[in-house]
């Protein structure tokens, strides 16, 4: 089912929705459409626009949500990219790279994206003692929390949504070579 972006009323990105929920908003009169599909909707009644991004007509107050730490984000962060080899994929862990055993931290800093061959190869050991040499170091994201890092750079590919979503120059390398290899 295809996806809508909806911005609070003061443009900020608030979720992704599903088609369903989004007409229901906009029959409910309490968002408008900012922009549509291609294909209408056909109803009873005629044709409505299909929305692609929709923004409230109140402002939805919420808690300024914080980035967590989490395996989806640790992958996206990294671009689903062993950090150790290069090697990209579905099949990828989550490698801390001081051990937990010598006092690493499970922190932004500390996390990074490996395959389970580099993993295994590294096994309980830091990156000098395994003789391997990280990619970049890993830090925290800058981002700021609108929607999940995850969501979020999944939606930079939605050439339709660019313009809606905040900039982040540390994934924007990231989200354009994603977008050129789709």
């Amino acid at each position: 089912m295809p996806e809508v972006l909806v911005l609070n009323s003061n443009y900020e990105p608030l979720n992704v929705c599903s088609l369903r929920r989004a007409l229901s908003l906009m029959l409910l009169g309490k968002a408008e459409v900012l922009q549509g599909r291609d294909n209408p909707i056909f109803t009873a009644n005629g044709t409505m626009e299909a929305p692609s991004v929709l923004k409230m007509r109140y402002m939805v107050k919420r808690p300024m949500p914080q980035l967590r730490l989490s395996r989806h984000a640790v992958l996206a962060r990294d671009n689903h990219t062993c950090q150790y080899c290069g090697s990209r994929g579905k099949d990828l862990t989550i490698d801390h790279v001081i051990p937990r055993w010598c006092g690493g931290p499970h922190t932004w800093d500390n996390l990074v994206a490996c395959c389970r061959k580099c993993n295994l190869k590294k096994g309980d050991k830091t990156p000098q003692q395994a003789h391997m040499k990280l990619a970049r170091p890993p830090k925290r994201p800058h981002f700021v929390p609108y929607l999940s890092l995850p969501l979020y750079l999944k939606a930079q590919n939605r050439d339709d949504w660019q313009m809606f979503l905040p900039f982040f120059s540390e994934f924007a390398v990231e989200a354009h070579k994603t977008h050129r290899a789709a």
